[in-house]
């Protein structure tokens, strides 16, 4: 693929896999703080590439290797990323979103008014925003502190005040029309598995919900094949073999 950009013209790093269906497309996209070259991203990339699944890994801007500073990084604005992504697909080409965490919510948001996503998987993904908020910034004083302690992600004041406007995505979640996968491990200390059983509880649409014991946010090595087998599976089911 060429330069993919958003609408400030910021280059959005990205890496693609092919596969033999090509009238398919799985894009990735990352939580806070990360990229697209985490481990979970690239293991479910390549094993479902492997399986004939075309996938898109992206890097949301000011994050990782595409322009734009993270102090400007919110959920808001990864909405308009991603469509600008989307901009880029051809008609024919049927669209699968995957998002772990703060990325899920942001695939949520945008499939809610954008058709052109028929497909979703949520890993660890973030529905209770405000609360993730409240939680994991307690006492960090925007523009001075840092999340998580590490000087690479200041907190912004523009990222405090998205969240706490979004609030949740479970309203948004009710409107969905497309088939969603959910994996969320059973110890994330990040985000708690909760967030996915009050997600699937509030869905009207086709929704299943797979819980991985043992495996905490960013799951790991050990829970890769189960995930790579289980969107297969579910891409399987509504894109055809």
């Amino acid at each position: 693929m060429n330069d993919l950009k958003n609408t400030h013209g910021e280059r959005l790093d990205h890496q693609f896999h092919p596969g033999v269906r090509r009238d398919s497309l799985v894009i990735l996209g990352h939580g806070l703080t990360g990229n697209k070259d985490r481990p979970l991203l690239v293991a479910l990339a390549e094993g479902l590439s492997a399986h004939g699944w075309p996938c898109l890994r992206i890097s949301f801007s000011g994050n990782g290797g595409s322009q734009g500073r993270f102090e400007d990084s919110t959920i808001t604005k990864q909405i308009g990323d991603l469509k600008a992504v989307l901009d880029t697909v051809p008609d024919y080409v049927r669209i699968a979103y995957a998002g772990h965490s703060m990325g899920s919510a942001a695939g949520v948001l945008t499939a809610a008014s954008d058709m052109r996503i028929q497909l979703l998987i949520s890993l660890a993904g973030m529905a209770q925003i405000a609360d993730f908020a409240t939680r994991e910034f307690a006492g960090l004083v925007p523009g001075k502190d840092c999340i998580w302690e590490d000087p690479a992600f200041p907190l912004s004041q523009d990222l405090v005040n998205d969240m706490k406007t979004i609030g949740s995505v479970l309203p948004t979640v009710a409107t969905l029309v497309q088939p969603w996968l959910m994996i969320h491990g059973q110890d994330d200390d990040v985000v708690p598995v909760a967030d996915s059983r009050d997600a699937r509880a509030a869905a009207k649409s086709r929704c299943e919900l797979l819980e991985i014991p043992g495996a905490g946010h960013v799951f790991d090595e050990a829970s890769h094949p189960e995930i790579i087998a289980a969107c297969d599976k579910w891409l399987g089911e509504w894109f055809g073999r």
